[in-house]
């Protein structure tokens, strides 16, 4: 497999999903949501951008299968990722969707490929910015074709911190509000963006020095995911498990300050939530 081909061709499929979400960006209607779940919402921008995602990637590699948010291909399963012989694209064709539909310009769309159920390519691309953040298995992760690292500082205190808030699933936000309360007052302050697929991009290339986040899919972080770790960083559930991608939880860092931001959410019982639903 020629991973540093494939990737190119992703990052052209990225961009060609990207160009129809920002047209449609300027022209889009609240007429065309639809409502998933409590505040999780998807529209006709959404469902398109993923069936172009999805043909031209089977067009590239027809034997692959897919884990999608928006379920418009045959879905492949957790088995088929860590099988020997599957290959599994994990697919957010719009990361940020809420952002998308009130108008504020951060989302991404978000294509990982796994093999027996370890990343092998990631392309993360940031619409209306027009970056393209990428990796495969054996490179460096880049920005629109240039090397990217993780940032270098050493405490939390000198971070600057990047997280989501739950939209549903509210049992833990006691818990959430403790930890946010301690990096309040311990770091240069805290972000919330709004689409993981950027967070961890950003984290990538060391303009957060690290993002958690609970209550995620696969399709929200596996991509992201490994370009952090292409870059230098490290990742980890909650619990300090490598299960980040499919266990609902993501801490990513510069490797740096993982250990006492770890400590943090420990220490204030942000555990695991086993959480139903996804990042919009």
């Amino acid at each position: 497999m020629d991973l540093q081909s494939l990737s190119q061709s992703v990052i052209k499929i990225s961009k060609q999903a990207g160009a129809f979400i920002r047209e449609q960006y300027f022209l889009f209607n609240e007429k065309n949501i639809e409502t998933k779940s409590l505040n999780s919402f998807v529209s006709f921008v959404d469902i398109t951008a993923e069936k172009m995602v999805a043909t031209e990637l089977k067009n590239i590699f027809p034997e692959s299968k897919f884990l999608t948010e928006e379920n418009t291909v045959e879905q492949g399963t957790l088995r088929q990722a860590q099988s020997n012989n599957e290959w599994l694209w994990i697919i957010d064709p719009l990361d940020g969707t809420t952002n998308f539909i009130h108008g504020i310009p951060t989302f991404a769309v978000s294509i990982g490929l796994m093999h027996k159920g370890k990343m092998k390519l990631g392309v993360v691309y940031e619409i209306m910015r027009d970056e393209c953040f990428s990796a495969y298995e054996g490179s460096q992760s880049q920005l629109n074709g240039k090397p990217i690292y993780v940032s270098e500082r050493k405490t939390l205190v000198d971070s600057l911190i990047a997280t989501g808030f739950p939209y549903e699933k509210f049992d833990f936000i006691p818990q959430y509000l403790k930890t946010l309360s301690h990096l309040m007052k311990h770091t240069r302050g805290i972000r919330r963006i709004g689409s993981a697929a950027v967070d961890l991009a950003y984290t990538a290339c060391g303009r957060f020095d690290g993002f958690f986040e609970y209550n995620l899919n696969p399709w929200d972080v596996a991509a992201g995911a490994f370009i952090v770790q292409q870059a230098g960083g490290q990742l980890s559930c909650f619990s300090g498990s490598d299960n980040f991608i499919f266990g609902r939880e993501i801490l990513a860092g510069n490797g740096l300050i993982n250990h006492e931001l770890l400590q943090v959410i420990q220490q204030n019982n942000s555990t695991s939530t086993n959480a139903i639903g996804a990042n919009s």
